[in-house]
């Protein structure tokens, strides 16, 4: 028989290096598509591609009895229906099960051990994730499920029975955001009401035909906004939208079964998150490398790795880890060691690591555990600090594992420590293959010598670069901003040259206590601005401050603190830093690592590093100090405050520009001269994704970085990059520009406020259905360009300017001098016109009540059909709640407006205006007007004493409506007191679980009143917990 070669071999990625879209080989349809044709045809795409489509399963009995026809095929057994019912309440579907306990059935329970009546046990799998091929998929639609709604969902997925994936369709030209906006209400109202399989959901897909996305089914409330949803793409990051192109590729059968049980991880804080394409085809592209350089026998050498180029912020570790999960799979590798670097090994995850990797991830740099875990037969996969690893390389001269066949996955692949461990590596490891992550990968443009990072690991595997993680919606841009306050020092401040920043004579400049003091006033000054909390502290963001050195951070620190010691509410201010060793840099603008050794510092950055940690520890009830092991539980301690917001401002040297990851921070204040590798690491703390109000990263520099930012963008990303990765200007906000992204040409804020001062200059004439979505439309356009505008210091003088009383040159000098602002700057500000404070409230309240009216209009669901179409409309509530004002401040202005004598019904008028134009406050309206009609005000002499007044009337009145609302609804007093108590203390109310359930009066579920009372009850619950939820007290 002749010798056969092999030509090429498939890698059977499912995301794929090429895909060619439908409309390319199709001419488009021109007809118009209903909602009900889009959902036919999504159907008989998916019944061509193999799925088995059931109309008949639709109700709650059918979906059981289907999903026992398929765990009896998939597990070869016949259940009695004794069994079978013992089956689903001991495991499938017992009562009380959660989404998070079904969810964990998927992942790590999977397979039960079920004793039959006759006595014997057998292992009964959910699920076969060995051979993904082998398990079944259908599709059903308009399933009808009951919980507090009756609802009819579009199209489910069930794989093996279960109802797996959920498919919200709108037709075409509907915002897309409707579609999530109803996944979200389903799961309120019905997908998760007793015994529902729904619970089992892994993955929710929404589609409007022309875009389609996908995202996990999670109860993490900060991680099912609107801004975690996906789409899916091939391996060059083209995005596949359309839904025809999206069933073709993200619902082929081997690919969807792989996304929900190869490409999903339940992490330790039973959070489900899915991966996204880009993730999925480094993860895929590493292990297909593995194998083929183990069949090629290329290992220990650079043709047996390779690297990840993915951007800073878009969820490196997550990939990497998985990767090293899947590696252990592969029959023919020994060992997988996942390196991290000991700074990046933060608490939580710490935890992630150690469910896999008891022992291997720890604090400490005794390399007696790590030795014992690579001895282990049955621990495959080895957590490391690059540390460790450093010094038992050094230290073991022959180990039985360097002769075995081991995987290398190197997380953040660029840092100090890593040259040293290349080295020993290569010496002592005889089969090998290693790959590295990173976020800034050392070029020949930006090394320091002759190693780049490809010629260390081998090539790019997969690159996912900051051009296309802002396009995604991933990460987002940076707005950069050189400020220019100390016009004394601009010559040092735009200074390039490293040689002559080092030189004394210059270092003495940058610290001179003038320009610290300038600098320090106007963080101060701008702090709330800068980070979205001028209305009210809750709300908001955290800032970290970069500076150039230790002594730096020491005048800093005290300046900050000397300049705030009379403020009534001063910023939580924090630092840390350590020593630097003076070791040779990889590459051009690497931040050198700050190690965990505090004591290496000379006497008086340790005495300064001591002060502040006594600081910290008065402020937070702590006890760390600089000694190793404190120090590095201040660290993580520290990092925690950070993220959690509940440090302000945190000043740093070297730790935590690089790897450290905080959502909540948005604003980075430089004095420091960042380059390449540096600048992007150091920027991209800031530009994690978080709601609607975080519309970019905020630099706010002192140094003029300009060059060096353009010059790192265009290093990191693609000749275009500077256009997709920077803001744009104040003056293109104000008069509008073209978006290079969209191509869509985007109106700027003088427009926007022409036009809503010529068509609604009085909000009591909106009144037609035409004039309120108009209207609604017009002023979220608005309150989206005012968010973005907060940020820059020409606008926040702008607003200022509205206040001054222009005909007093006093008053403008001051001004001028307040803001750094020049005559011609003040020529301009006159031309500008601005809606007065009280217009804008108005605004708001009218916004807030076309809201309201139409959501009673979609739940009374009116039979006469409105004409108006309110499906492209979206309310922008997360941009109204960043300006939110809080209960403090509208009691300080009941008291200042009666202290001015105003008439009870004129102070009550003002204060129902400033209530209306809140979101957050709006419940409170009748609270708070009865308290100003009931408490005698001019008895009240300070604004401390009426907050407190204030909270001992709400708590009385609380009190009585919870005995009122218990007593007229008959409930059982002791559940349901308990159950106001949970409601209130988490601030919303929720009919999952029993909770609910068991406050009701003894009634049977199948009463035909039973919904009807439970659904008014739950009503009469929500109402009172928004009331009075934030107010205190006992029940």
């Amino acid at each position: 028989m002749g010798q056969y070669n092999t030509i090429a071999e498939s890698n059977n990625f499912i995301v794929l290096d090429a895909y060619t879209k439908y409309n390319e080989l199709h001419e488009p349809s021109v007809a118009y598509q209903s909602e009900a044709s889009l959902e036919r045809e999504f159907v008989q795409d998916l019944v061509n591609q193999g799925y088995e489509y059931r109309p008949d399963i639709s109700t709650p009995e059918a979906l059981l009895a289907n999903a026992r026809v398929h765990i009896q095929g998939l597990n070869d057994v016949e259940f009695s229906d004794k069994e079978w019912l013992r089956f689903v309440e001991e495991y499938l579907n017992r009562p009380g099960d959660t989404l998070i306990d079904k969810t964990r059935k998927i992942h790590d329970n999977h397979i039960y051990d079920f004793v039959f009546d006759d006595g014997h046990i057998k292992n009964i799998y959910i699920a076969d994730k060995q051979n993904i091929a082998h398990n079944k998929v259908q599709v059903i639609n308009q399933f009808e499920q009951t919980g507090t709604q009756t609802n009819r969902y579009d199209v489910t997925i069930l794989v093996n029975g279960l109802p797996l994936v959920h498919v919200e369709l709108k037709k075409r030209g509907v915002a897309i955001r409707e579609a999530f906006n109803q996944v979200h209400r389903y799961s309120k109202e019905s997908f998760n009401s007793d015994n529902s399989l729904f619970k089992y959901i892994q993955v929710f897909v929404i589609s409007n035909g022309t875009d389609s996305r996908y995202f996990a089914n999670t109860v993490e409330r900060n991680k099912n906004s609107f801004d975690f949803t996906m789409n899916w793409a091939n391996a060059k990051n083209t995005v596949i939208k359309d839904l025809k192109d999206f069933t073709e590729t993200f619902f082929q059968k081997n690919t969807l079964l792989n996304v929900i049980f190869t490409y999903s991880v339940f992490d330790t804080n039973n959070t489900l998150l899915v991966m996204r394409p880009y993730q999925i085809a480094a993860t895929e592209r590493i292990l297909w490398k593995i194998r083929s350089a183990y069949q090629a026998k290329k290992w220990s050498t650079t043709e047996g790795g390779g690297y990840v180029w993915h951007t800073t912020g878009s969820g490196k570790t997550l990939t990497s880890f998985k990767a090293a999960r899947l590696a252990t799979q592969l029959d023919f590798i020994d060992k997988v060691f996942f390196v991290v670097d000991r700074k990046d090994l933060d608490y939580q995850t710490m935890k992630e690591y150690q469910r896999f990797s008891p022992d291997s991830v720890n604090g400490s740099e005794s390399t007696a555990g790590l030795k014992r875990n690579i001895e282990k037969d049955d621990n495959r996969i080895i957590v490391t600090t690059i540390q460790k690893l450093n010094n038992l390389m050094k230290s073991e001269d022959n180990l039985p594992v360097y002769q075995k066949q081991v995987v290398f996955i190197f997380d953040e692949c660029h840092r100090s420590q890593f040259g040293e461990a290349q080295k020993q590596l290569r010496k002592k490891f005889k089969k090998y293959y290693q790959f590295g992550f990173t976020g800034t990968p050392i070029f020949p443009e930006n090394a320091y010598g002759s190693e780049t990072t490809a010629s260390v690991f081998g090539r790019e595997l997969h690159s996912y670069v900051i051009t296309d993680a802002i396009r995604d919606e991933k990460v987002l841009k940076f707005k950069v901003d050189y400020n220019n306050v100390r016009p004394r020092f601009r010559n040092i401040e735009t200074e390039l040259d490293e040689q002559k920043l080092s030189a004394a004579e210059n270092k003495q400049a940058l610290l001179h206590p003038a320009r610290i003091n300038e600098i320090s006033q106007y963080i101060l000054h701008n702090f709330r601005i800068k980070t979205h909390r001028n209305q009210s502290d809750s709300k908001g963001f955290n800032a970290m401050f970069a500076v150039s050195s230790v002594d730096a951070a020491k005048f800093y620190y005290e300046e900050l603190n000397r300049l705030q010691k009379d403020s009534e509410k001063p910023l939580k201010i924090a630092t840390i830093f350590s020593f630097a060793a003076n070791e040779e840099q990889s590459a051009i603008g690497e931040i050198p690592d700050e190690n965990f050794e505090p004591s290496a510092m000379d006497l008086s950055a340790k005495e300064f590093l001591t002060k502040a940690i006594d600081d910290y520890n008065a402020l937070f009830g702590t006890s760390y100090g600089i000694d190793g092991k404190e120090f590095q539980n201040y660290y993580r301690d520290l990092a925690k405050r950070v993220k959690n917001k509940e440090v302000d401002l945190v000043i740093v040297v070297g730790m935590f520009l690089t790897g450290f990851d905080a959502p909540t921070l948005n604003t980075l204040f430089v004095d420091k001269n960042l380059r390449y590798h540096g600048l992007i690491q150091a920027f991209s703390r800031t530009n994690r994704i978080y709601d609607a109000t975080k519309t970019f990263g905020n630099i706010v520099t002192f140094r003029d970085l300009e060059k060096h930012t353009i010059d790192a963008i265009k290093l990191f990303g693609d000749d275009n990059t500077a256009n997709v990765v920077l803001e744009k200007s104040y003056r293109e906000y104000l008069e509008g520009f073209k978006d290079i992204a969209s191509g869509e040409a985007r109106r700027g804020y003088i427009e926007i406020v022409k036009e809503l001062a010529d068509k609604f200059p009085d909000t009591d004439k909106i009144v037609t259905e035409q004039d309120k979505k108009e209207f609604v439309r017009l002023f979220g356009e608005y309150l989206r360009v005012e968010n973005v505008l907060q940020n820059f210091d020409e606008f926040t003088a702008l607003k200022a300017f509205q206040t001054i009383d222009t005909d007093n040159p006093d008053a403008i000098e001051t001004f001028k001098n307040n803001y750094f602002v020049t005559d011609d700057d003040i020529a301009k500000m006159q031309k500008l016109q601005m809606p007065s404070d009280r217009i804008i409230q108005d605004y708001k309240s009218t916004y807030n009540d076309i809201r309201d009216w139409l959501r009673r209009e979609k739940e009374g669901k009116k039979p006469e059909k409105s004409r108006i179409d309110w499906d492209d409309v979206i309310f922008e509530i997360d941009l109204l709640k960043s300006q939110e004002i809080n209960l403090d401040y509208i009691l300080e202005l009941i008291f200042e407006n009666n202290k001015k004598k105003m008439d009870k019904s004129s102070l009550i008028d003002g204060i129902r205006r400033v209530i209306r134009s809140s979101v957050g406050n709006r419940a409170k309206e009748s609270l708070i007007v009865d308290f100003i009609n009931d408490v005698n005000l001019d008895a009240i002499s300070d604004r401390t004493e009426i907050i407190k007044a204030f909270f001992e009337y709400a708590q009385t009145k609380q009190k009585k409506e919870a005995s009122d609302l218990i007593t007229s609804e008959n409930l059982n007093e002791r559940e349901a007191k308990h159950y106001l108590e949970v409601s209130l203390r988490r601030e919303y109310a929720s009919e999952n679980g029993t909770d609910f359930n068991n406050i009701l009066p003894k009634m049977s579920p199948l009463n035909p009143l039973y919904l009807t009372k439970k659904h008014k009850v739950f009503e009469k619950i929500a109402a009172f917990v928004e009331k009075f939820k934030g107010v205190g007290g006992q029940l």
